[in-house]
């Protein structure tokens, strides 16, 4: 637990979670500097005013930002119990299982929504 609002990048760094050396990472540019412990990162480029991006980049801002928009839709949903949104203030024994139950109930409700939208025919 922190105090206060903390940089993602920093949170990262105090939590001293390590990635694995083959593991891509796909990352928003609140974890510039990441690309520095891990090569396998893929950030998006950013401008700057007397730099205009290419085609290129900007080709490849978009890939990645499509491939992170399920993640973030995920994580807003998961924010919707308020349990990662806020301070936990029940006991820390517990936190894994309350986490579980809610990442559970989300797999059955995307389970539930996919089966009704695509029926299987027999």
């Amino acid at each position: 637990m922190t105090q206060g609002r903390i940089h993602d990048f920093r949170l990262l760094a105090l939590s001293k979670v390590r990635v694995k050396v083959g593991t891509r990472t796909g990352v928003d540019s609140g974890y510039q500097g990441l690309q520095k412990e891990h090569a396998n990162t893929a950030m998006p480029t950013r401008k700057s005013k007397k730099k205009p991006l290419t085609k290129e980049q900007k080709r490849a801002n978009r890939e990645q930002s499509r491939e992170r928009i399920p993640v973030e839709n995920v994580i807003g949903c998961i924010k919707r119990f308020r349990i990662l949104s806020e301070r936990y203030r029940c006991r820390r024994k517990r936190f894994g299982l309350r986490i579980n139950l809610i990442s559970g109930i989300y797999n059955y409700e995307i389970d539930q929504t996919s089966q009704s939208v695509n029926p299987v025919s027999k």
